[in-house]
Parts: structure tokens; C-alpha cells; sequence
């Protein structure tokens, strides 16, 4: 079974995470979602880049997670959300060079 890219991975958890609380009004389950996928990219983080990488890429998810709020009181939510999804995918592409 072929993998899912962890850039992908990050940018579709902050998105879904996102868009399922919205769409649901149950933020909990969101979250869900978003530490889902972020479980999930944190485990491909680690094969690909080892342990620094999954732990700067995680923390780096987190604070993408609670940037996008502050963000969105700027923008607007789905811009802030698009934009830190963006960015997450692309710092996850960089430390692992799209080697997953």
C-alpha cells in the first residue's frame, strides 16, 4: 500500500480537524481529527527525519494549530486555517525532503 506524504498528512489534519468541527459544531471531535493526523504525520516524521525531526515537526503542528486562531481573528478562519496548513506542509517537506 503505497504512504500518504506527511506534509499531506499535516495540511489535511489541520484542514479536516477544522472543517469537521465547523461542520459538525463539536469541537471535540475535531480534535480528534487533528490528533489524528497528527499522530500519523508524527510517525512518518520519525521514520523519515528520526526523533528531532518528529519532535520539532510536532511542536511545530501544535503551534500551527494554535497560531491559526490568532490568524483567523486577522483574515478569517478558513484563510487562517489554508495558511498555516500551507506552512506546515511545507516546514514538513523541508525537514524531510519529501523522502516519505
Amino acid at each position: 500500500m503505497p504512504r500518504i506524504p506527511s506534509p499531506a498528512i499535516a495540511a489535511v489534519g489541520l484542514v479536516g480537524g477544522y472543517a469537521v468541527a465547523r461542520w459538525t459544531k463539536k469541537r471535540p471531535l475535531g480534535g480528534v481529527v487533528l490528533a489524528a493526523a497528527g499522530g500519523v504525520a508524527a510517525k512518518e516524521w520519525q521514520q523519515v527525519g528520526g526523533v528531532k525531526a518528529s519532535v520539532g515537526l510536532t511542536a511545530a503542528y501544535v503551534a500551527a494549530f494554535a497560531g491559526s486562531h490568532p490568524l483567523a481573528k486577522k483574515i478569517g478562519a478558513w484563510p487562517a486555517v489554508f495558511s498555516v496548513a500551507g506552512a506546515m506542509a511545507a516546514a514538513s517537506w523541508a525537514v524531510t525532503r519529501g523522502n516519505d
